[in-house]
């Protein structure tokens, strides 16, 4: 067929209309963590669709981005904000009218910050952290070496608590509680808030937890840091009553109770992260350690049980420089490692770990670190180690 000028019009308006039939505009705001209501201005906000294609753009000084795409806004995409002196920020979508809080990258080596984003509705989720003798949250904003950065009561978010420095030994426990119901434990509305919670590590986005869909309740039980450091994950919802707020009593009991989440792994998706851990030692290797880290954890992702990547993501944090983010790997490396080689792994993650304190100058948890390394296997390298902390006046 020949085109007339008249046809090419035709032709073009309709390539057009169908290129831009599936446009759709992402509009998200991006907050600081830690500071209520602040606008976080030159944010870098990225839409991944399958890891394939992807847009962006910046937000402006609102905090405002929109991101124009071919593609759906979907469970298939994924979101990414970026900016200099905070971490990354990784979210699974729907994205779309959603509020993002960027969490400033923190020093402290046991230092935990967790942040709470939801939709608009409900209109008030309160974040509960509960360890010996403390209760943080709305109430009691500050607690030992713990505060409520941020309080949120008309929907979105952040809402942020701070753990300056974890004390060893003691069990931490988080919780979400759906103020907006308090009076109603069979309300759905906080199982349909798309409510998620990030945790933050030093420079890293460690956690992230969803909010589990279809279930009744309005208390979020989410993880706890155990004695020894590792986060035991439970993500279950149940219902509690209060008249105006979560008593602690009520609160403690539910989540003393808390069952672990169990998690299946199938046997494909357990090759699967092998092949990936494999791939992560290979840029290791190569002195890639940004790739080494992405294999990494993405075979956690895939295998959440998986001791050796944490192990290996241990070491790599730490030839990184992000030595908070290695004394988590490997704390998980520990509790996991099984078999033949587990108390190699347990006792060179320990070994790692006090390494760690120790270029910190924090001689009594190097000294900690040490003697659990020493009990784990008997060599002339922990004891130099341990003898040389006693020389520090440890306890």
């Amino acid at each position: 067929m020949k085109y007339t000028i008249n046809h090419w019009v035709i032709a073009a308006s309709i390539s057009f209309l169908t290129s831009t039939a599936f446009a759709t505009n992402t509009d998200i705001q991006v907050l600081s963590a830690t500071i209520k209501d602040q606008k976080i201005t030159d944010a870098e906000v990225i839409l991944q669709k399958n890891g394939d294609q992807s847009v962006s753009s910046f937000t402006d000084n609102s905090g405002k981005s929109s991101i124009n795409t071919s593609f759906e806004d979907n469970q298939d995409s994924l979101l990414i904000i970026k900016k200099n002196g905070y971490s990354n920020l990784v979210a699974k979508c729907p994205c779309k009218g959603m509020t993002y809080a960027l969490s400033p990258e923190m020093k402290n080596l046991d230092g935990v910050r967790i942040v709470l984003n939801w939709g608009v509705e409900p209109e008030d989720l309160d974040s509960h952290l509960v360890y010996p003798n403390n209760h943080v949250y709305f109430s009691e904003k500050e607690g030992n070496d713990a505060n409520l950065d941020v309080d949120d009561t008309t929907s979105y978010g952040p809402e942020t608590i701070t753990i300056q420095r974890k004390k060893d030994g003691q069990r931490y426990v988080y919780a979400v509680h759906n103020f907006s119901d308090r009076e109603n434990p069979n309300s759905d509305s906080l199982s349909k808030s798309n409510a998620v919670v990030f945790v933050y590590i030093g420079k890293t986005l460690v956690r992230t937890y969803y909010v589990p869909k279809n279930q009744q309740g309005n208390l979020w039980t989410i993880f706890a840091i155990n004695e020894s450091g590792e986060f035991i994950d439970y993500n279950t919802i149940k219902g509690v009553t209060s008249y105006d707020r979560l008593q602690t009593a009520e609160f403690q009991q539910v989540t003393d109770n808390a069952v672990e989440e169990n998690v299946t792994v199938s046997e494909s998706d357990r090759q699967y992260a092998i092949s990936l851990n494999r791939k992560g030692e290979a840029a290791y290797k190569d002195k890639d350690l940004d790739a080494a880290m992405n294999y990494f954890q993405s075979a956690i992702d895939t295998d959440p049980k998986y001791g050796q990547a944490y192990s290996n993501l241990g070491l790599t944090f730490q030839k990184a420089g992000r030595v908070a983010e290695a004394i988590w790997a490997n704390r998980k490396a520990i509790s996991l490692a099984e078999g033949e080689k587990a108390a190699t792994v347990r006792a060179n993650s320990y070994y790692n770990n006090g390494r760690i304190y120790e270029n910190a100058e924090q001689w009594n948890d190097a000294l900690r670190e040490y003697k659990s390394a020493k009990q784990q296997k008997n060599k002339k390298t922990y004891d130099e180690a341990i003898n040389r902390m006693i020389g520090k006046g440890t306890n």
